[in-house]
């Protein structure tokens, strides 16, 4: 596809991913027009020759393809509202981060206004957008997906469809970055313990990478254990789990370091032993948590 035959694109908002979202568009040769509350915002956009739009419904009517990455979909709402006119007949693709609920909210809002609306989850950074490291899920219409794929692949170039629930994406999403920020959390915590007996927290990286490194394995073996419904605890149980969580809590009192999250976990992996399945593996633990869930 020659430049002039890149389709014109919106970009909606102009945070660190909107920026990147635009400067992708633009470097795979995409006529850009931006928007943002804050118009300086656009400023090096600009002098890369993206267009300036002074509303976000002008933005809207540059093209039939419009891109919104804002701080949530309360955001969204705000935008999307004052710019309905515009963007009735036009793709709204929202790549900003949020709920399922509210993902699927966003798509009936734009189903009633005329809108093509695709919804979508970044996974990766800003660093990655435009080359092989970005991750970007879509789900909702496939006709929608399939149809600005060329387009979107200025983004991602192996973005994943995820089926025709608007939600499913951000259903991704959010679990993924339960992973991610428990992770993280855990890992804050550990160097909290560690700095508390005298070790610091570059001593302590080198193993903290070699527990990073069994993770890969766990994700595999506990998928296959919660999809069969089958826990064996072979390697471990679930009463070992326990143990070893009672003593990072025993340990973590000591020296007077916030427990909330472990006592949280010791609570939950305490509901699987109490339910007479101590003995299967901690991956047990993951339908214990949903029915502690309310229903609805």
């Amino acid at each position: 596809m020659s430049a002039a035959n890149r389709t014109p694109v919106t970009v909606l908002g102009l945070g660190p991913m909107g920026q990147a979202l635009a400067r992708a568009f633009l470097a795979a040769g995409h006529p850009t027009t931006v928007w943002n509350r804050t118009a300086s915002k656009a400023d090096r956009l600009v002098a890369d020759g993206a267009i300036l739009a002074p509303t976000a419904a002008d933005a809207a009517l540059a093209g039939d393809l419009a891109v919104i990455c804002v701080i949530d979909a309360g955001a969204v709402r705000s935008i999307v509202e004052q710019a309905a006119d515009a963007l009735r007949g036009r793709t709204l693709v929202n790549l900003t981060a949020d709920t399922p609920e509210r993902a699927r909210e966003l798509a009936a809002w734009a189903g009633e206004h005329g809108i093509d609306y695709l919804p979508g989850a970044i996974m990766t950074p800003t660093s990655s957008i435009g080359n092989e490291a970005a991750s970007i899920l879509y789900s909702g219409p496939e006709e929608l997906f399939r149809r600005h794929r060329p387009a979107l692949a200025a983004l991602d170039a192996s973005a994943t469809y995820l089926g025709a629930d608007p939600g499913r994406a951000a259903a991704h999403e959010v679990a993924l970055l339960d992973l991610f920020w428990s992770s993280v959390s855990g890992l804050m915590h550990a160097y909290a313990l560690a700095r508390a007996e005298n070790i610091t927290a570059g001593e302590l990286a080198p193993f903290a990478k070699g527990i990073g490194d069994l993770i890969p394995i766990m994700i595999d073996e506990f998928a296959s254990h919660i999809d069969s419904g089958e826990y064996p605890g072979d390697e471990s149980t679930t009463v070992s789990t326990l143990a070893g969580v009672e003593h990072v809590i025993e340990a973590s009192e000591a020296r007077g370091i916030d427990t909330a999250a472990l006592t949280a976990i010791r609570a939950s992996v305490q509901r699987v032993i109490d339910s007479g399945h101590g003995e299967d593996s901690i991956a047990r633990l993951s339908d214990a948590l949903r029915v502690a869930v309310p229903a609805g």
